[in-house]
Order: C-alpha cells, then structure tokens, then sequence
C-alpha cells in the first residue's frame, strides 16, 4: 500500500474514535434545525433551531418522525443529523 493511503486510514480512524452517534429513542424532546429557505429580515439573530418536538418514530437508518408539543406529525420524515436532544 502506498504511504498516503495508509496515512488516509490512519486518520479516518483517528477521528471515528471521537465521533459518538447520537442515538434517539421514542418519547425524547428534540430541537430540529432551521432550513434557511426563506429570507429573514432578523439577520444573525435568526433562531438556528425550531421546537421542541417529540420523537414519534425512529428509523434504523436514522430517520425520525417528529410531533410538535400538540401531537401534531411533521409531514415529512427528518434526518437525525438536523436535531439535537432538548433538555427542558
């Protein structure tokens, strides 16, 4: 093997030792980010995320469905690489 690919790997596996994958379950409060489609007259103090929401269902490939406080469904599924657990 030539030296950068064997450098390659040795930094992928330094960094995949302190990446730590969020794991979600049923019933856990989240915050969901914010896609920034529209224009906000805000500017930088736009908030960067939206809820807090419910985790209904979660998926095997990381995909959740999400209710919001009124047990209302989100009509689309979310990434969980866009939410972050909510601690209220």
């Amino acid at each position: 093997m030539s030296h950068g690919h064997l450098y390659q790997q040795r930094i992928k596996n330094a960094f995949d030792k302190k990446v730590r994958p969020c794991k979600f379950n049923e019933g856990d409060l989240v915050l969901k980010k914010v896609s920034r489609t529209l224009k906000d007259n805000r500017g930088k103090w736009t908030p960067n995320y939206e809820g807090p929401f419910n985790v209904k269902k979660v998926f095997s490939g990381g995909a959740l469905i999400l209710a919001n406080m009124d047990d209302e469904e989100l009509p689309s599924l979310v990434n969980s690489d866009v939410v972050k657990r909510c601690y209220a």
